[in-house]
């Protein structure tokens, strides 16, 4: 009797690549994307020497505009890891700790956001929306694979 195979069907040995759903890819995306955003803010807010709206009057973390581009540096490090860790292959063991921290990471960005809200609010209501997305992304897809 013939060994048939069907395109969804592994060769014996090997284990079917899932293809990420569009939701996922969309997440992981948009993850490395804000962390690359976080890293230009940072590198801005750590050179700039220039005036700065109401001299950070009330400011949560300080006066020091360097304080932030600091945090934002290490915020948008920990986005582009959990970008990445999102985009691998989800047939890992390691995808669900993945997921987790593509979730958590995306919190990070979204509570970031908040500490400029008082000077920036559009910018922040729109970084917190696209977080909230990727957090629908990651809990409410992760699982689904592309058809």
């Amino acid at each position: 009797m013939a060994d048939t195979k069907t395109p969804e069907t592994p060769h014996k040995g090997q284990t079917a690549a899932r293809k990420n759903s569009g939701w996922l890819t969309f997440s992981a995306v948009v993850l490395i994307v804000a962390g690359i955003m976080r890293v230009i803010d940072a590198i801005w807010a750590i050179g700039y020497h220039g005036p700065i709206p109401d001299n950070l009057s009330g400011a949560l973390l300080g006066h020091s505009l360097a304080t932030y581009g600091w945090i934002w540096l290490i915020i948008g490090v920990i986005l582009i890891a959990a970008g990445a860790l999102v985009l691998g292959p989800s047939d890992r063991p390691s995808a669900e700790i993945s997921r987790w921290v593509g979730i958590v990471a995306a919190s990070l960005g979204a509570i970031s956001a908040i500490f400029v809200m008082p000077y920036y609010p559009v910018w922040s209501l729109i970084y917190i929306a696209i977080a909230i997305m990727v957090i629908y992304g990651l809990s409410a897809h992760y699982g689904e694979q592309a058809s």
